[in-house]
């Protein structure tokens, strides 16, 4: 049979599209990186490129496994800072229980990956969302969901029931640490909404979420630990009122990077859910440590490197700006070169940064290569398809980062 050219083109056109679905492009570019790693080193990484310093990623997760084992605490840490399930492998493999994700999507990515133990630490409201919840349930029946809302509650236990209600749907209770966001008020209003869940026959109580951004971001350690004791320690509190009415509260979930050393100290709280150690950055270091004004309990894992794309006397350009790094802080990227250290970085749009060397100890030439320090990490990481994964300068391996944008 003689095929047309209008048959031909149409069947062209049909075999790229189904060659270029979402799925088969990640898939794809998966498979170029893997092959890429073991071949490649630092310099022949095309940039702007996010970097994983291996060495420093591994022992800050051996620290705070290590640290949360010997205060007999659970160790649930924050998906919503990696957003990568070979993070949330290498986690897993130091004694996670679990893996919180900020969003529902996030926690379907990681189940899709192997991971297990899922805490959804914002709530799931609406028809569609929570049909997806009530799917994810039934094929990883640890998770748990975050919920602060009779409303929400009530539509979890339809769904469930809609969906069988073979087994109900493990719920947390979100309580506000007076940070005004979400999460209900703690307790009288807390014990009335876990009364509803243990009177409803689809949804049990798994425990409180509770978590204090405010905390794990105040300078100063004295300052840090007076916040997030009376936060938690209420807290605690409404998990004992909820107890002595008869139902039964497990967990006691929250904490931070920034307040992890403080909170295994409070009664009653039986696990902490730190993500932002497994890279550190800026936001971080500047908090200041228990023992100096710096906060160095775990090493800077994470970094962004660039290349010199632009010269004049004086003045530097790099091809990373706001599509490299996140812009939601008051400070800047910083160079990791101690001899650029002082040199300031400014916006230069969304594709450069501009550097002003008059500060600089060495001499900044075209081409020259400079990793930065993120000032946060979360959403920097968000921003990149797959970060570098580096012994010394040897690329051992290249990570998809899976959930990224996955913020449904």
């Amino acid at each position: 049979m003689q095929t047309t050219r209008r048959g031909f083109l149409g069947a062209a056109a049909a075999s790229t599209i189904a060659l270029s679905t979402p799925a088969r492009l990640a898939a794809l570019a998966q498979a170029r990186q893997s092959a890429e790693a073991g071949r490649l080193f630092r310099d022949d990484i095309l940039t702007p490129a996010l970097l994983l310093d291996l060495d420093a990623f591994e022992a800050n997760v051996q620290e705070m496994a290590s640290f949360l084992r010997s205060h007999q605490r659970g160790f649930r840490p924050h998906g919503k800072s990696h957003k990568c399930p070979e993070v949330g492998k290498a986690l897993a493999k130091a004694g996670a229980l679990g893996h919180c994700a900020a969003k529902l999507s996030e926690a379907e990515v990681f189940a899709a990956h192997g991971l297990g133990g899922l805490l959804v630490t914002t709530a799931v409201i609406g028809k569609a969302k929570i049909g997806r919840a009530v799917k994810l349930a039934a094929a990883r029946q640890d998770t748990i969901f975050s919920v602060d809302h009779a409303e929400n509650v009530r539509d979890l236990n339809a769904a469930a029931a809609a969906h069988g209600g073979r087994r109900p749907l493990r719920l947390n209770l979100a309580v506000d640490l007076l940070i005004g966001r979400t999460g209900i008020e703690m307790g009288q209003p807390a014990l009335e909404l876990a009364q509803l869940i243990d009177a409803l026959p689809n949804v049990r109580l798994a425990g409180l979420q509770a978590y204090d951004g405010g905390a794990s971001h105040t300078t100063g350690f004295e300052q840090r630990k007076a916040r997030s004791t009376e936060s938690m320690s209420r807290a605690a509190e409404t998990r004992r009122l909820i107890e002595r009415s008869g139902i039964e509260c497990p967990l006691l979930s929250g904490g931070s990077t920034g307040t992890y050393n403080i909170d295994v100290e409070v009664d009653g709280v039986t696990e902490l859910q730190p993500g932002s150690f497994v890279f550190m950055d800026l936001d971080y270091n500047r908090i200041g440590g228990q023992d100096g004004p710096v906060y160095d309990d775990f090493r800077s894992a994470l970094t962004v490197l660039t290349t010199v794309v632009s010269h004049r006397p004086g003045v530097a350009i790099v091809d990373g700006g706001f599509k490299a790094f996140s812009t939601d802080r008051p400070f800047t990227p910083r160079a990791t070169d101690p001899a650029l250290a002082e040199v300031p970085y400014a916006w230069g749009g969304d594709e450069h940064g501009r550097l002003d060397l008059s500060a600089a100890e060495r001499e900044v030439k075209l081409g020259d290569r400079i990793e930065f320090l993120v000032p946060h990490c979360d959403p920097s990481v968000n921003l990149y398809d797959a970060m570098y994964c580096l012994r010394g300068d040897r690329v051992e391996a290249v990570w998809r980062i899976a959930a990224r944008g996955m913020s449904q």
